[in-house]
């Protein structure tokens, strides 16, 4: 009996074709001041809960979840597409990889008719390769473009299979059960590319063995080139194209010495995991929330609670941190304005996605219903979003 009652109650909730959820769920999210959320939803392998929270004047993060068709082919295959676009210098970066790059890894996959990490490696480039071209024609009346950029991490969940690629320092992290205790343990999945990390600064140092400087101490934090502390992203185009460092370029960003090849990269680490059934939940989250939590808190905060809400309190819970840092109350906080919100934390993009082991064991080829959710609104023109998402693209 209180197997069907569960069954009837998840079928309630079930996204419908348009894209839409119904049967009094938060349909495009909610939003509260400078923060949004969708507290529940399901995506093709279980339920999956999103929020946003502002801190610049203009929201750099950007991110999305996509499930049902990976590409445009009759036949599949089908799963559920993660993305998380913590942009820095701007919002460009981030919303053109919002709008890009799963339209990029579809159009792959419809070539190769497989998930594989060649498909997502191409669909980054791709990506890399269009933001580029943007600049390129912006340039002469918007040269400041160049000197924008994002973070890029990406999971997808195909056939029992899960793909993790990431360039920057956002992270993806996998709550796993362990069947002795019972207890659930963090494993980070994502490698980062921020010079902060030792082992980042090394790789750095063998790539340009000829440049003493590529990475330098400046203000106690390390910064490639003393102007960025990511090693790979997508844009960024004044660190990987000569001809963009140079006037009418801000002299903040332009270097002294002209360099002969890329100093930065797009390209993706990427790791692919067999999913199992004590593999509870993953967690996406930009550079925002790993300021104030760690992996191991993260997953003990998703574990003690219901999947319901599961990104907003992760969000409250970096928010409180934030706070208690810099010792006031979290509702002093909430009261200070983005832009002004900066000072006290970075833009803050969480998705919690759950996995039940019934449908990820399922072929890739189960059809399934079609949802396609933005940080910020559920496909929804910009002049209706939320007021983080007005200036969107």
């Amino acid at each position: 009996m209180l197997s069907r009652l569960m069954n009837f109650l998840r079928a309630c909730w079930r996204p419908s074709s348009d894209g839409y959820v119904h049967a009094g769920s938060d349909a495009a999210g909610k939003q509260e001041g400078l923060l949004w959320y969708k507290d529940f939803g399901q995506h093709l392998n279980g339920d999956f809960s999103m929020a946003v929270v502002q801190a610049n004047n203009l929201l750099e993060d950007q991110s999305q979840l996509e499930s049902g068709p990976l590409s445009s082919l009759e036949s599949g295959p089908y799963g559920t597409f993660i993305g998380v676009y913590d942009g820095h210098g701007g919002p460009e970066t981030s919303r053109y990889v919002n709008d890009h790059l799963f339209q990029n890894l579809k159009r792959f996959m419809s070539e190769q008719q497989s998930m594989s990490v060649d498909v997502i490696r191409k669909a980054y480039q791709a990506t890399e390769d269009g933001f580029l071209s943007i600049v390129t024609k912006q340039w002469p009346v918007k040269p400041q473009i160049a000197a924008v950029g994002s973070c890029c991490l990406v999971g997808v969940i195909c056939g029992g299979t899960l793909y993790i690629a990431n360039v920057g320092d956002s992270r993806a992290v996998l709550g796993r059960v362990v069947k002795a205790t019972g207890e659930v343990l963090a494993i980070q999945l994502s490698a980062e590319h921020n010079v902060a990390i030792e082992s980042v600064r090394r790789e750095m140092h063998s790539l340009h063995p000829d440049d003493s400087h590529i990475v330098v101490l400046k203000h106690n934090v390390w910064r490639v080139k003393g102007l960025i502390q990511i090693s790979r992203s997508i844009g960024d185009v004044y660190l990987k194209k000569p001809e963009f460092n140079r006037e009418p370029l801000y002299a903040k960003f332009r270097l002294r010495e002209p360099f002969k090849r890329p100093i930065l990269s797009a390209e993706p680490a990427i790791s692919v995991h067999e999913l199992q059934p004590h593999d509870q939940f993953l967690i996406f989250a930009s550079d925002g929330l790993w300021e104030h939590l760690t992996n191991q808190e993260a997953v003990d905060i998703v574990q003690s609670h219901p999947h319901s809400g599961s990104a907003r309190r992760l969000v409250k819970a970096a928010l409180l941190e934030a706070a208690k840092k810099r010792e006031m109350r979290y509702s002093d906080l909430k009261k200070i304005d983005r832009g002004v919100r900066r000072h006290f934390h970075d833009d803050i993009t969480v998705i919690v996605v759950f996995l039940d082991s019934n449908l990820v064991s399922r072929a890739s080829s189960t059809r399934g219903p079609t949802l396609s959710v933005r940080g910020g609104g559920i496909n929804l023109p910009a002049k209706t979003l939320a007021p983080m998402e007005l200036n969107a693209t």
